[in-house]
């Protein structure tokens, strides 16, 4: 049984047990979430109205952050150079349960 759920913009495939690494959620380590649902699909697909309550719980596990990505930025015959740094905001999470309702 599994779920697909949205978060930061994004869509994942979840099942219980399973961890992921989303975009930064609110809540310190231990908070519980809810997740919004999109699709579930167990002994029968439900989408769109038919979700009814169907609910995905998650938990935080950490909070980190991402990878430093390096943007440079240059124009040719200008002296023009600029460097700047990036690095994301990330949360892990646990999917605890999936639950038709």
């Amino acid at each position: 049984m599994y779920a697909i759920v949205k978060t930061g913009g994004k869509q994942y495939r979840v099942e219980e047990g399973q961890t992921l690494l989303v975009e930064r959620l609110p809540g310190e380590t231990g908070a519980k979430l809810d997740l919004e649902t999109l699709l579930f699909a167990g002994d029968e697909a439900l989408f769109g109205d038919k979700l009814g309550k169907v609910s995905v719980a998650a938990e935080v596990v950490e909070h980190i952050r991402g990878p430093k990505l390096r943007v440079n930025k240059f124009k040719p015959k200008r002296g023009y150079r600029r460097k700047m740094g990036h690095r994301q905001e990330l949360t892990r999470i646990r999917v605890t349960k999936i639950s038709k309702g």
